[in-house]
């Protein structure tokens, strides 16, 4: 099958493109892990908290989530990781499923161990329902080889999903 060469009704390639995205994601179960998601609570009050999970042969890989916070109640955020078919990549995002989070953050960090970041973002609001993902302003926070943390000074404390993208130090040879 060839793919469009034009766009009818506006929406022949993007239908194309959900097309492919759904092929891809239809492959063995063997190209990637299952995804590792866990719960845990946001708690608010000033103090500094931190919750992390590993994943890979051997919990080869640490995803750590360090943040303050103020106002509010506790919220349910989630972390999920998952490792490439030859476990030289894993993702961590960390997230409120309920999209947009209504804490005030003084500070955050988002840390791998094990790896180094090739990608990282974060988002002052998350996707849910019909609204998409709202990145930071990239003077607000920063993407180092091993950690997204937030810029003090520039960060407006708006913060509700982190998504990190890694791969297998070169220590390891």
């Amino acid at each position: 099958m060839a793919a469009p060469s034009e766009r009818r009704n506006g929406g022949g390639a993007s239908l194309w493109a959900a097309l492919l995205l759904a092929a891809a994601a239809l492959r063995p179960a063997e190209a990637v892990s299952e995804p590792t998601t866990v719960a845990f609570d946001v708690r608010p009050g000033g103090v500094v908290h931190s919750f992390s999970q590993n994943v890979g042969p051997g919990d080869k890989y640490t995803c750590a989530f360090t943040y303050a916070s103020q106002g509010g109640t506790n919220e349910k955020w989630q972390m999920s990781l998952g490792t490439s078919e030859d476990h030289q990549h894993f993702t961590c995002t960390i997230w409120r499923p309920q999209g947009k989070s209504y804490l005030y953050f003084t500070q955050f960090r988002a840390e791998v161990r094990g790896a180094e970041i090739e990608y990282g973002m974060a988002y002052s609001k998350a996707a849910f329902e019909r609204e998409s993902d709202v990145p930071l302003k990239s003077e607000e926070f920063e993407v180092t080889k091993t950690a997204v943390s937030h810029r003090p000074g520039a960060f407006k404390a708006e913060l509700s999903k982190l998504v990190i993208v890694a791969k297998a130090s070169r220590s390891e040879l």
